[in-house]
């Protein structure tokens, strides 16, 4: 649930005429603001024209609605995290590393000062199913890239592979939101490089105890 308020700086200036490319990019950016700052629900269309610098009619120009909105929103969210992830699979070929960068993909977007991942993985809308597939889309696209180097390093069960590496999603991204959230409490001191190296080394530890042979 998306429950703490943000502090938004002043909307835009009007009557500046845009590309409609530049316009719909501005449109989202205002609404990813308003929707961090105060979740789906509380969040009025009024209040992302008047962020963004246009008028209502302008902003129905491009979004029929508040969902449509947010789900163009969510949409680019989903495919950066994705991207993310497969950079950081394709960035090395030591799987160690690898570990290690995935981790720190989903700490990095965590960390990014949009507030885009609370749109993700803290919505006040998962019950709807449109929104629920967007968030799914996240653990199933990541956990199967991650599965298939399991698999292939440890020739365990695509089953098996698949399991772990929903797991190590979803520890990545638990811990990345905790480390942020108590960062200036639990987690005071603790940097994001330490972090990641902490996660990682456990994530680490429990992947390199299935070997392909039964030989120790």
């Amino acid at each position: 649930m998306v429950t703490e308020q943000f502090d938004l700086d002043e909307p835009r200036p009007r009557g500046v005429r845009l590309p409609r490319r530049e316009r719909r990019a501005q449109l989202l950016s205002a609404a990813l603001e308003v929707f961090v700052a105060h979740g789906y629900h509380a969040a009025a269309m009024d209040d992302i024209a008047e962020r963004a610098g246009v008028s209502k009619p302008v902003l129905y120009q491009h979004f029929p609605g508040k969902l449509e909105l947010y789900l163009a929103i969510l949409d680019a969210a989903c495919d950066s995290i994705i991207a993310n992830c497969r950079r950081a699979l394709e960035s090395t070929q030591d799987n160690k590393l690898r570990v290690a960068a995935a981790i720190d993909a989903f700490y990095a977007y965590v960390g990014h000062d949009t507030g885009a991942f609370r749109l993700v993985f803290e919505s006040d809308l998962t019950n709807e199913p449109a929104v629920r597939g967007h968030v799914d889309r996240v653990t199933t696209e990541c956990a199967a890239m991650i599965a298939a180097v399991i698999e292939d390093d440890t020739n365990l069960p695509s089953a098996a592979s698949q399991l772990l590496a929903v797991s190590l999603v979803g520890m990545a991204q638990v811990s990345a939101r905790f480390w942020l959230t108590e960062n200036d409490g639990a987690m005071a001191g603790l940097g994001r490089d330490e972090a990641t190296a902490l996660v990682a080394g456990l994530a680490w530890r429990g992947i390199r105890g299935y070997p392909k042979t039964d030989e120790h």
